[in-house]
């Protein structure tokens, strides 16, 4: 690292130190990092050495882990004790994160669209995306699921799976309305954590938007290959796959 002057270096330290306690900055962190190229080079290199990366919005810094090594990464079984049922197990929480894939995936139209296309996306409607995701993942020969599982280290047989179980076909019809009240539960269970990350914000009749954390994450990490693996493309990319075919 090139040398630089104290004083920078105290005032990046200090920078650093209320992310990593707080998690973010405001505005005035913000136009210090913008406009101070050492500055910045100092807090980045700070955010490496932890395995996380500054995200930037017009009004605030985030420290966001990279990695699962980074000591900011929240784990599994946190999420699991805050957010979802007694006894949750791995499978749910897989089921968690497929959620908000499908819920952040809704808010574009094409893989790697630059911006989102919709503003908000309401619950029911979200527990429909989920299913119509749930439907094509089952499409697949189980074998062929398998290979997907590995290649994305996501447990697709086990998602659908405990989907399906929040639907008990042995009810009553009167009972059986509670199937979607019971995925409505889950999913806002999701939209809880996600409220909590300041990922998204409830704008009121059980609709939900984006913050502007969220889309630059989304494009700086789930829209490139290199970090997700092609895990948009694979979850929504069928849907497209045949638009494209029927145009042709």
């Amino acid at each position: 690292m090139r040398n630089y002057p104290e004083q920078k270096v105290m005032q990046a330290f200090q920078l650093y130190t209320a992310l990593a306690r707080q998690g973010a900055a405001g505005a005035q962190a913000v136009q210090l990092y913008k406009s101070d190229d050492e500055i910045r080079a100092l807090l980045d290199a700070f955010s490496r050495e932890v395995d996380c990366v500054i995200v930037l919005t017009s009004e605030r810094l985030f420290l966001v882990p990279r990695t699962k090594l980074s000591p900011f990464h929240v784990s599994n079984d946190w999420i699991k004790r805050h957010y979802l049922r007694a006894g949750a197990t791995n499978g749910d929480l897989y089921l968690l994160y497929f959620a908000v894939l499908v819920l952040f995936g809704s808010f574009y139209d094409t893989y790697q669209s630059p911006e989102p296309t919709r503003n908000f996306l309401a619950m029911d409607e979200w527990v429909r995306l989920v299913q119509e995701r749930i439907d094509q993942l089952k499409r697949h020969d189980p074998d062929e699921l398998k290979q997907f599982e590995q290649e994305f280290s996501y447990n697709w047989s086990l998602i659908i799976e405990k989907w399906e179980a929040m639907d008990d076909i042995k009810e009553t019809a009167k009972r059986q309305s509670g199937a979607t009240i019971s995925r409505l539960s889950f999913l806002d269970a999701a939209r809880r954590f996600l409220i909590d990350q300041e990922l998204v914000v409830d704008i009121g009749n059980d609709e939900v938007a984006l913050t502007e954390k969220a889309k630059t994450i989304i494009q700086r990490f789930f829209m490139e290959v290199e970090y997700n693996r092609g895990i948009f493309e694979f979850i929504y990319g069928f849907e497209r796959e045949r638009d494209d075919a029927s145009d042709q």
